[in-house]
C-alpha cells in the first residue's frame, strides 16, 4: 500500500471511530420494564447454569445475559438465587375452586397446569375453561380431553360393549376436544367406566387421531387377571400408543406392591417403544411412595362399582356378593399395597386402627362398612425408594404433582403443597440423584416438549415471562401426611405472564393466568 493510501485508510478509521464514539455517547441506555440482576440462569434446556441478567417487557422475556447499562423500570438483585422457567405441571385434577388464587401451586413455583387427568373432566372443554376465566386465573391452565368422560357420555357406567355407532360418537367427542385445543387424550383405565373398555376398543376409538401427534396419558390398569401387575398395566398404555400413533405417557409412573424392584423392566419397555417420539414412551412422576384416590376406586372390584354408588351399596347388602367383594378387595389391597398397613383412610386414619374400632379382622369388611357410611378419600402406600430414583433419573420422565390448584388449607396428600420443592431440596441438594439443571429440565422444558407446548418451558427471548426464582440452598418441602398443607421454603419470586404472582413468601393476588390451547396440526 502506498504512503498516500495508508494515510487515507488511517483517516477513514479515525473518522469511523469518532462517529462510533459520538453515537455511543448520544444514544440512550436500553430500557426494560423489569430486570432481574445477577441470578444463576438455568434455562430449562438441560444445559449448564450461568450467571446473568434477565429482562422483561410486558408478558415476554426480551433479553438474557450481561445487560450492563440497561435500565429497568423495576430492578431486583437476585444474585445467589436460581432463575428458572416457571414449572409446568402436566397432571392436574383441578376442579376450578382453587384457580383464582392457586396458592399451593404458585408457592411451589408452578405457573402452568394441564387439567382433566386420568380420563376425567368435562367433555366440553370450551365451556369448562370459559367458566374458569370468568372467576379469574392465578396461573395458566390447559386441559386434556378425558377418555373416561367420553366413554361415560356415550356408553354410561355399565360394563357393556359399545356398538360401531357408539365408537363413532366417542371419536366425534374426542375430535371436538382436540379441535378446542386439548393437549392430548387422558385416560384412567384403572377407574370405572374406563376400566370396562377393552384394549382393542380403546385403540379403535383413538386410531383416527395419529396425525394430531398428541399424548395418550393413562393411569395404568392394574387387574386381578394380571395378578395386579403394574408393569402389565403400564405396558398396555405403551401398546395403545404404539397401535394408535399417539405418544404413550405413563402418568404418575410407579412399580407397585409385589413387583417392587423391577423398575428397569418398564423403563426398558419405554425406551424401545415404537412411537413418533424420539425417546420412545414418556412418563411423569411425583416424589412420594403413596398415592391418593377414592376409597372404592381401586379397592372395590370394578364389577361391583357398575352403575354407580347406589348400585354398589345394593350389592353390599347381598350376602353372597358381599363375601365375593370382600375377598377380591382384600386381594387387591394385599398385592398392591401390602395389606391394611398400606391404607390410610381420609388421609388420617390407619385402616388397621379402624378394623380394631369395628371389631373385625377383615380389612375388606372394614372398607365396606366405611363406604356404607360415606364415600372417603384414601392414601395408598406403594413402591420402593430405589425404584422411585431410577424412574426419576430416566431421560423422558417429567416431574408432575398429580395435584391441583386448591383453596388454601385443603387436600390430604402432601404432594399438593410440596412436590417441586421436595425434588429440588431432597433429591437434588440432599441426595444428589439429579443435577439442578436436569431437575429444572424435568419441571419445565421436558413437560413442555412432552405435550407439544411452544413458547413456555424455556428462558430465552420471545418466550412467555413465566419465571420461578428460588434459593437452591434452602428450597425444601414441609408438607407431610400428618401436616399435608404446610408450605415449602425457598421460593423467592414467581412471575406469570410478566406479572409478579409470588413474593416474600406469599401470593400477590395477581390473576395473570391464561387458558392455553394446543395449536391445530
Amino acid at each position: 500500500m502506498s504512503n498516500f493510501n495508508s494515510r487515507v485508510y488511517s483517516l477513514r478509521i479515525t473518522l469511523f471511530s469518532i462517529l462510533v464514539l459520538t453515537v455511543s455517547a448520544c444514544s440512550e441506555p436500553v430500557s426494560y420494564d423489569f430486570i432481574l440482576r445477577g441470578g444463576t440462569i438455568i434455562d430449562g434446556s438441560n444445559g449448564a447454569a450461568y450467571q446473568g441478567d434477565l429482562a422483561l417487557n410486558a408478558n415476554q422475556i426480551v433479553a438474557i445475559g450481561e445487560l450492563g447499562n440497561a435500565i429497568g423500570q423495576t430492578e431486583v438483585d437476585v444474585s445467589g438465587l436460581v432463575v428458572a422457567p416457571g414449572f409446568i405441571n402436566i397432571h392436574s385434577h383441578a376442579e376450578g375452586d382453587g384457580l383464582p388464587t392457586a396458592v399451593n401451586m404458585i408457592s411451589q413455583g408452578v405457573t402452568t397446569q394441564i387439567m382433566n387427568a386420568d380420563g376425567f373432566g368435562p367433555v366440553d372443554i370450551n365451556t369448562q375453561f370459559e367458566s374458569y376465566m370468568q372467576n379469574g386465573l392465578a396461573l395458566n391452565v390447559g386441559g386434556y380431553i378425558g377418555f373416561n368422560s367420553v366413554w361415560r357420555e356415550v356408553a354410561g357406567t355399565e360394563n357393556i360393549r359399545p356398538t360401531p355407532a357408539q365408537i363413532t360418537q366417542m371419536q366425534d367427542l374426542i375430535l371436538a376436544g382436540l379441535e378446542a385445543g386439548a393437549w392430548g387424550v387422558s385416560a384412567g383405565l384403572d377407574y370405572v367406566p374406563g376400566y370396562y373398555a377393552t384394549t382393542e376398543e380403546v385403540i379403535d376409538v383413538l386410531k383416527p387421531f395419529a396425525a394430531w401427534n398428541v399424548v395418550f396419558t393413562n393411569h395404568d390398569r392394574v387387574t386381578p387377571e394380571s395378578g395386579y401387575s403394574s408393569i402389565t398395566g403400564m405396558t398396555e398404555t405403551i401398546t395403545i400408543g404404539e397401535e394408535t400413533g399417539l405418544i404413550p405417557l405413563v402418568t404418575h409412573i410407579k412399580v407397585q406392591g409385589w413387583e417392587q424392584g423391577r423398575a428397569d423392566e418398564i423403563l426398558e419397555r419405554m425406551r424401545v417403544a415404537n412411537t413418533s417420539n424420539s425417546e420412545g414412551a414418556v412418563a411423569d412422576l411425583y416424589p412420594y411412595l403413596a398415592g391418593q384416590t377414592g376409597l372404592a376406586a381401586l379397592i372395590i372390584p370394578s364389577w361391583a362399582q357398575a352403575g354407580g354408588r347406589e348400585a354398589m351399596l345394593e350389592r353390599f347388602r347381598d350376602s353372597e356378593l358381599r363375601a365375593r367383594i370382600i375377598e377380591e378387595a382384600e386381594q387387591a389391597m394385599d398385592l398392591r399395597w401390602g395389606g391394611p398397613s398400606g391404607v390410610l383412610v381420609g388421609g388420617q386414619q390407619e385402616l388397621a386402627d379402624i378394623m380394631n374400632d369395628l371389631d373385625t379382622d377383615s380389612h375388606g369388611e372394614a372398607v365396606i362398612r366405611i363406604l356404607e357410611e360415606a364415600d372417603n378419600g384414601v392414601i395408598l402406600r406403594f413402591g420402593s425408594e430405589e425404584d422411585l430414583i431410577k424412574i426419576m433419573q430416566h431421560p423422558s420422565v417429567s416431574i408432575a404433582c398429580d395435584c391441583d390448584a386448591t383453596p388454601e388449607g385443603t387436600r390430604a396428600h402432601p404432594r399438593y403443597w410440596g412436590t417441586f420443592p421436595k425434588v429440588l431440596g431432597e433429591y437434588v441438594r440432599e441426595k444428589g440423584v439429579l443435577t439442578l439443571e436436569n431437575a429444572i429440565y424435568k419441571m419445565t422444558g421436558l413437560p413442555a416438549k412432552t405435550i407439544g407446548m411452544e413458547g413456555r418451558g424455556l428462558l430465552k427471548p420471545g418466550m412467555a415471562a413465566d419465571i420461578t426464582i428460588f434459593d437452591p440452598d434452602t428450597i425444601i418441602d414441609h408438607a407431610t401426611f400428618d401436616n399435608p398443607t404446610a408450605k415449602p421454603d425457598g421460593i423467592a419470586y414467581v412471575f406469570i405472564n410478566g406479572e409478579l404472582a409470588f413474593s416474600n413468601g406469599t401470593v400477590t393476588g395477581a390473576q395473570a393466568g391464561k387458558v392455553l390451547s394446543r395449536a391445530l396440526p
